[in-house]
């Protein structure tokens, strides 16, 4: 595709970014990117946020600004790394005089700085963004991170904003684009994840098995996602309770913290449920953790047996560049990720067909490694920083990613 971005002009007006702008790139004008969220919650979206203000230094053309509307894990993050971030206020689409208010901040900010793009992550920011970016003349994009059908309310109020053009985070995804945006020109970039390899790795695994209280003869399967019920917590502690006979001993451990009230009442839920099934001992609720990646090394075996589809995946990712087998539903984005090199792919729903694999996996420690090894390669094919943060830069500056 083909894309004609306006040009810069000077800026005359101090930055309204929390953080001094970083240096100039080297060879070429750096791209401007403005990211538009909410920031209220934390998951998928806001942990490809943090990625690109973290990794900047990987893409030097790009310069990532975040403009967001509330104050809270999201921004935090995004201060710590040095990214330059503005509030716009809390908004309500139910309270319009809150959508007015921040529309008016957002245009303020495009009149004393140009940007190449500026981007809205999912409908609702571009129901509520979308609008000032149009008027102000600057050149809108759309990320969806999740299947659309056009049916939602928000959905349709979000079409009334036309994008220059639209990212998926997988095909999966991009299918969904034609129910918002038929004639708007779009393209797929695969999720940027931060894959570091540590050399204290093993270290690490024994000091927080030791710590959570688990020895190396025991094996551990770990979910971590949100507290959602599309993500099948009780299809996975079902399974489980169909395997307390193995001679194998095992542990699971669930991470993920409940960040809205529905999502307690969800938790509570499940404690329940382990109870029931016997599973107290053997399961342990860890809540929300910041050492996600010291815990996947800690573990074994990945399992998140999804019964609706994910959009993409960024979990998938991180356990293979671990090194663990996943486990998880032929559904939605999945289906690109985990194949017969790197894990297991089991019906939705369907909890004997899940103990079945993930007792193959238990009790084939070759199995398991077999799988193993592939991981990485996987996880670095699909979602490598460097590429797929390059890509964004190239649909920034209105090239084609065959055209560099």
């Amino acid at each position: 595709m083909t894309i004609l971005l306006p040009s810069r002009v000077p800026l005359h007006a101090p930055s309204p970014f929390l953080s001094a702008p970083a240096e100039a790139g080297q060879g070429r004008e750096r791209t401007r990117i403005l990211h538009v969220n909410s920031g209220n919650l934390y998951g998928g979206v806001e942990t490809i946020l943090v990625t690109l203000a973290r990794l900047r230094h990987l893409c030097p053309d790009m310069e990532s600004y975040f403009a967001l509307c509330h104050e809270g894990r999201l921004s935090q993050e995004l201060i710590e790394t040095g990214a330059r971030v503005c509030q716009l206020g809390q908004v309500r689409i139910s309270r319009p005089w809150t959508v007015w208010r921040a529309r008016r901040q957002l245009r303020g900010i495009l009149r004393s700085e140009q940007f190449d793009l500026a981007i809205c992550h999912m409908p609702w920011s571009l129901a509520v963004f979308g609008p000032a970016v149009n008027a102000a003349g600057q050149r809108l994009g759309f990320f969806a991170h999740a299947f659309h059908t056009g049916t939602g309310w928000l959905e349709r109020l979000a079409r009334l904003a036309k994008p220059d053009f639209a990212i998926a985070n997988s095909h999966y995804t991009e299918r969904g684009l034609a129910n918002l945006f038929p004639q708007t020109p779009h393209g797929v970039i695969y999720p940027p994840v931060e894959l570091t390899a540590s050399s204290s790795a093993g270290q690490t695994r024994s000091a927080l098995r030791r710590q959570l209280g688990v020895d190396e003869e025991t094996l551990v399967i770990i979910q971590v996602s949100r507290m959602e019920a599309s993500k099948g917590h009780l299809v996975h502690l079902k399974a489980l309770g169909r395997l307390m006979h193995l001679s194998t001993p095992w542990v699971c451990w669930i991470v993920g913290g409940a960040q809205r009230p529905e999502e307690r009442d969800y938790l509570r839920e499940l404690q329940r449920t382990a109870a029931v099934l016997g599973l107290t001992e053997r399961v342990r609720f860890l809540g929300q953790r910041a050492d996600i990646p010291a815990l996947l090394a800690a573990a074994d075996i990945f399992c998140q047996p999804n019964e609706t589809p994910d959009s993409f995946g960024i979990s998938f990712i991180e356990a293979l560049w671990s090194g663990r087998p996943v486990v998880t539903s032929a559904l939605g984005g999945a289906l690109e990720i985990v194949d017969e090199s790197c894990g297991l792919l089991v019906q939705p729903s369907d909890v004997a067909g899940l103990a079945v694999a993930l007792q193959g996996l238990i009790e084939r420690a070759e199995f398991r490694d077999q799988l193993s090894r592939m991981g990485a390669v996987r996880a670095l094919a699909l979602c490598d920083p460097v590429k797929q943060m390059s890509l964004l830069d190239q649909l920034s500056r209105g090239r084609d990613k065959n055209e560099s």
